[in-house]
């Protein structure tokens, strides 16, 4: 659970206060709900993770969400084909904003060892990644490390980022395009 000093407050007598965005980047980062989108050896590693020697759920992440609409975190953890890459923007596009993406061991995020035809080199070709979690595969504790690195991003994240040109600027360099422009269609 986060901690209250954690926000830059103003106490007083009877009332403290802050602004908005921290409260909420607060509550966000401690109630972060991931899909797992977990091919070969890194997503045992993952599984590894939120067992109780690990316990992934002591940040805020007990409940795993295997409905793209009610998740905003995905995990990809292993190789990616490139048959499977549409597959995988479709759940992202699927996904609500905000939104986040960990990609976790060599082969998504490089292709790893796999410089072959059929595999494809990183799923930054395909969708935008927020944290990448080196290793082949990693250790939970990397995993662990690319979650609280997830959080501090969420915690630090403006609101209003996500509607920012900037942000629409990156998402339609991946041929993505938000819900405000569809709706415009």
């Amino acid at each position: 659970m986060g901690k209250i000093e954690d926000l830059e407050v103003i106490n007083g007598e009877g009332y403290q206060l802050t602004t908005l965005d921290k409260a909420i980047g607060l509550a966000r980062a401690n109630s972060v709900w991931p899909l797992p989108f977990a091919t070969s050896c890194c997503g045992i590693e993952f599984m590894a993770t939120m067992g109780s020697a690990y316990d992934l759920s002591r940040f805020g992440m007990e409940r795993l969400s295997f409905s793209p609409r009610q998740a905003d975190l995905l995990i990809v953890a292993g190789t990616i084909s490139k048959k499977l890459g549409p597959v995988l923007k479709q759940v992202y596009e699927q996904m609500s904003e905000p939104k986040w993406v960990l990609s976790v061991g060599a082969c998504a995020s490089s292709g790893g060892i796999f410089d072959t035809y059929s595999v494809l080199q990183g799923i930054d070709r395909i969708i935008p990644v927020d944290v990448y979690v080196p290793g082949c595969p990693p250790r939970p504790e990397q995993i662990i490390d690319g979650v609280m690195n997830i959080h501090k991003l969420v915690k630090h994240e403006s609101s209003r980022r996500r509607y920012s040109d900037e942000y629409k600027h990156l998402l339609s360099n991946y041929d993505i395009e938000t819900k405000e422009s569809e709706d415009v269609k």
